[in-house]
């Protein structure tokens, strides 16, 4: 699929997540769970079991869509210019007997971090099948804009024009260890 220059927001696919559940290490951990794969364009799942090799078990755990903003493009590049480019998945606590349920997918590290800051969700970073790596890579290309670097000049201004010591000349103060005395004089003066 090309994309195009549009008006368009937005783009979005349909990803499903697959986990991994393997033996815990610890007789308090029944079972210990990690994020192992995306599937770009699956349809809707919930544990559905995909493979199972004596304890360790894949699960197609639910389909959520990615969606790319235009307006995080920059994030996305970011994200594009690590040595594997990965998405992130935010899982939270299942409320059946499953332990987690998907409840976003985003390509933006930004948006990840702050979900993880929140520390209610999990963000689990899988790597990218190389379709969806294009598909992102196509997105941000198209709406990247590269923003040019102004540096700021420092204003050298001063209202009064006079600088003798620490404090504004202008509010009374019964003492200041900053003023100068030339200050305090001129404020006495009708």
């Amino acid at each position: 699929m090309r994309l195009t220059n549009t008006d368009t927001r937005s783009i979005e696919m349909p990803v499903g997540v697959v986990m991994q559940r393997r033996p815990g290490v610890t007789r308090w951990q029944k079972w210990a769970y990690s994020t192992v794969a995306l599937l770009p364009g699956a349809g809707p799942a919930h544990w559905k079991l995909l493979r199972e090799d004596g304890d360790v078990s894949e699960f197609h755990v639910g389909t959520r869509s990615l969606t790319l903003w235009r307006t995080d493009a920059e994030a996305y590049r970011i994200g594009l210019s690590e040595k594997t480019v990965c998405a992130y998945v935010v899982l939270q606590p299942g409320e059946d007997d499953w332990p987690y349920k998907v409840k976003l997918i985003t390509a933006n590290p930004h948006e990840a971090m702050q979900y993880a800051d929140g520390g209610e969700d999990l963000v689990e970073k899988v790597p990218m099948p190389p379709a969806l790596v294009a598909w992102v890579q196509e997105w941000t290309d198209l709406h990247f804009v590269e923003e040019p670097f102004v540096k700021r000049k420092r204003k050298r201004y001063h209202e009064d024009k006079a600088e003798d010591g620490i404090g504004d000349p202008r509010i009374a103060q019964a003492s200041d260890v900053y003023r100068a005395p030339s200050s305090a004089r001129q404020a006495r003066k009708p």
